[in-house]
């Protein structure tokens, strides 16, 4: 289809309101073995990555800044790096060898980005982060199944991640795909058939031509942020302020991120 840790932070004038703050993660006894499993983030590991951090400050012209801990805090760093990928202002942070070894024993990533698989459309370089900044899952037209809410579920019940973005795009293939197959009633081959049943319920029928693929591709961001939001376990942290969804669209014309929900 067409279609990274502690780390340097910027800021921006885009302030977006949400209710509270993420308050320190706690969690089962399961939660702490089974993040000690996946990310090897044992206490001695965890020291290991403050210390390094502390000598990294040398081979990095930035001071260390702390890892955007609420949902308004990620927001606002990912809208900041947006700007300075559209003004070709790139920092390509966390990318140094002391980083990279600090990584080595833990992850601390500030928000989930759910993504189009459109190569256009990489998260990490469209809000300029680095290398333990986002966890990215990338499907075409950010298309749900078990394995991505499992993937984003872990992020946010495990990794204590306070963000997750919905990432649509301009000229979405997979949408095209959908409303092209719904018009002509052809069945699309293989498992491609699964992202236009997918995307279907998004369809705007009320424009036509590109005209309605391009409201589609707004529509479909919409409807998956509201199938993440139902889900028991994010509903209850969206509700107590630990976690934020937001859907937004990135444009290949101008290389703009906008918030859309």
């Amino acid at each position: 289809m067409n279609s990274h840790a502690t780390s340097h932070r910027g800021t921006g004038p885009e302030p977006h309101p949400f209710a509270g703050s993420r308050p320190p993660a706690g969690g089962t006894v399961r939660r702490t073995l089974l993040r000690t499993a996946l990310t090897g983030a044992a206490a001695l590991g965890a020291g290991l990555g403050v210390a390094r951090t502390a000598t990294a400050a040398p081979t990095d012209s930035r001071p260390a800044e702390p890892r955007p801990g609420t949902p308004e805090q990620a927001w606002r760093e990912l809208a900041a790096g947006n700007r300075r990928w559209r003004a070709f202002r790139e920092r390509h942070p966390h990318e140094n060898p002391a980083m990279r070894r600090t990584l080595a024993t833990a992850q601390h990533p500030f928000a989930v980005v759910l993504g189009c698989i459109d190569s256009r459309v990489p998260p990490e370089l469209v809000f300029d982060q680095g290398l333990g900044d986002l966890m990215t899952v990338r499907t075409a037209g950010e298309v749900l199944d078990e394995a991505v809410l499992g993937s984003v579920a872990y992020g946010v019940l495990e990794l204590g991640i306070p963000l997750i973005v919905v990432l649509g795009h301009q000229s979405c293939g997979a949408v095209r795909a959908a409303v092209s197959a719904e018009q002509s009633g052809e069945r699309l081959p293989a498992h491609m058939q699964y992202l236009v049943d997918q995307i279907s319920p998004a369809i705007d029928h009320g424009r036509e031509g590109d005209a309605r693929i391009d409201a589609t591709v707004s529509a479909n961001v919409r409807l998956v942020h509201s199938r993440l939001a139902a889900e028991p376990e994010l509903a209850a942290m969206i509700g107590n302020g630990r976690l934020a969804i937001i859907g937004a669209r990135y444009e290949l014309t101008t290389q703009a991120v906008h918030r859309l929900a």
